[in-house]
């Protein structure tokens, strides 16, 4: 049986009395629901869950009003080991997780702002609503969840987003009205998600709380300076805490241009709070959005929307000393004799790659969406995903993400695997024994999966699936 700390019992008991905080350590005991995203961009409902339960039993639940999240039952715990997993076809989050991104609703000509970015659920969401177009910035502070956010950004193939790796607060040094939505799922002291992550136990306190609320009033503040007047921030946290949530709130609306915005969510919440600690809060507040854990089987989230309606102070630029990053569009002398191999030998129209720019990197070449843009391309970690590598002759080595990417437009140099073992073979990265008289790279498929390319030796198919995704435990249950 989970142990709650006493901090974290009194402090839920003040807000919401006996009875819940008895619900809520009932709800601690549970085994969490799961949930996951369809990718819709990769693979149809149906297809996905007709081969979750074909191969690995996991049955899917379709949640109702949302039309790509369903509810799993995985027995056997496979869900984050498929081969659809891995290959992008879902995203394994919360339900209440999934409600900011749909509430901020970005369009395909917004330029958005993921602030906090990693691991990457949201910022991968956002980019599913934007139809994998326009620009998407995901930013992230922490080094070692980078790494996470670009994995996912590749595993989901995500076209419109460029990576950076700066503090939140401090993106209106470089930025200054210029983002028409920014999410700023903020860090804070989770309570909303204490089922799954019980070590929160081990450190919640209100001083903690009253440390994380400053560093997300700071965040909050940094994304109404750097989004334009009439452009719309959502603000959203995994915790109950009224120190993180409407208090945050009740101090950006007594200094800064912003008013409240009413949304409706297809999910059980409760309104914001307005009245706290003998305090009056600000009446708008109202319009926020908390989402219990013991109403919806899943975390506990709060939402708010703001819109900015007037100027903001101009923050100092700094004097920005970048690298220098050249997005080239297909058409380029430097991309487009590259380009011209790619398409002669996988019979790739080149209406189809017109519809990217094009990043080299020393010998490495990354594409985006061709409506991708940023002022400051130099700051950014990652600017779209991987197309391929530069050889020793001088042409492109197609790479395995931009394959996944392609595949619908590729009709050229494929091969198929015929059984699950030289199935585990390839995802493996090692060779299949073949009799084929075919040379060169291919693109190797998996009944309808597009699993990557490889290329023909001597010994046969040598795999060229990712490496970064051979590290993880792919079951081939059935």
């Amino acid at each position: 049986m989970n142990y709650i700390s006493e901090a974290i019992l009194n402090y839920i008991t003040s807000i919401y009395g006996n009875d819940l905080t008895n619900t809520y350590k009932e709800l601690i005991n549970q085994e969490p629901a799961q949930f996951i995203r369809v990718n819709l961009a990769r693979i149809t409902e149906q297809e996905l869950c007709s081969a979750l339960k074909r191969r690995y039993d996991i049955e899917c639940d379709r949640i109702s009003n949302y039309s790509n999240i369903f509810k799993v039952k995985d027995k056997n715990n496979l869900l984050g080991k498929t081969l659809e997993h891995i290959l992008g076809y879902y995203y394994i989050q919360s339900f209440s997780s999934f409600i900011p991104p749909l509430v901020l609703n970005p369009g395909e000509a917004d330029i958005v702002l993921d602030l906090c970015a990693a691991p990457g659920s949201k910022t991968t969401e956002l980019s599913e609503i934007m139809n994998n177009k326009g620009t998407i910035v995901a930013n992230e502070i922490q080094l070692n969840r980078l790494k996470s956010l670009v994995h996912n950004i590749d595993r989901m193939n995500q076209m419109n987003a460029g990576v950076t790796h700066s503090k939140g607060e401090q993106l209106n040094t470089i930025y200054a009205d210029y983002f028409d939505k920014i999410l700023v799922d903020a860090p804070c002291s989770g309570l909303g998600i204490v089922q799954k992550k019980i070590e929160v136990n081990d450190w919640w306190t209100l001083e903690r709380v009253r440390h994380l609320s400053e560093l997300q009033l700071k965040l909050l503040v940094s994304a109404i300076k750097i989004l334009k007047i009439g452009g719309e921030v959502v603000y959203s946290t995994c915790t109950l805490t009224v120190e993180e949530n409407e208090l945050i709130i009740d101090k950006i609306l007594k200094k800064y241009p912003v008013e409240v915005v009413d949304f409706g969510i297809q999910i059980p919440s409760k309104d914001g709070i307005t009245f706290y600690n003998n305090q009056t809060l600000n009446p708008s507040l109202a319009k926020a959005k908390r989402i219990l854990p013991w109403e919806v089987d899943s975390d506990g989230f709060f939402i708010i929307k703001l819109m900015k309606t007037g100027e903001t102070d101009s923050p100092y630029k700094k004097d920005l000393r970048v690298r220098d990053v050249k997005l080239l569009e297909y058409d380029h002398k430097k991309i487009k004799n590259y380009l011209k191999n790619i398409q002669d030998d996988f019979e790739i129209e080149e209406l189809v790659l017109a519809q990217f720019k094009y990043i080299i990197k020393n010998n490495d070449i990354f594409f985006i969406d061709k409506n991708w843009f940023d002022p400051n391309p130099g700051l950014f970690e990652r600017i779209g995903t991987r197309f391929g590598t530069i050889n020793k002759d001088d042409k492109i080595i197609l790479n395995s993400l931009a394959v996944q990417v392609l595949s619908n437009h590729i009709t050229k140099n494929l091969f198929e695997i015929k059984n699950p073992q030289e199935l585990k073979s390839y995802l493996e990265g090692g060779t299949i024994k073949t009799t084929s008289t075919q040379r060169g790279q291919c693109v190797v498929k998996y009944e309808y999966y597009t699993l990557g390319t490889g290329v023909f030796t001597s010994a046969g198919l040598k795999s060229q699936f990712p490496r970064a995704f051979r590290t993880q435990e792919i079951s081939l249950a059935k």
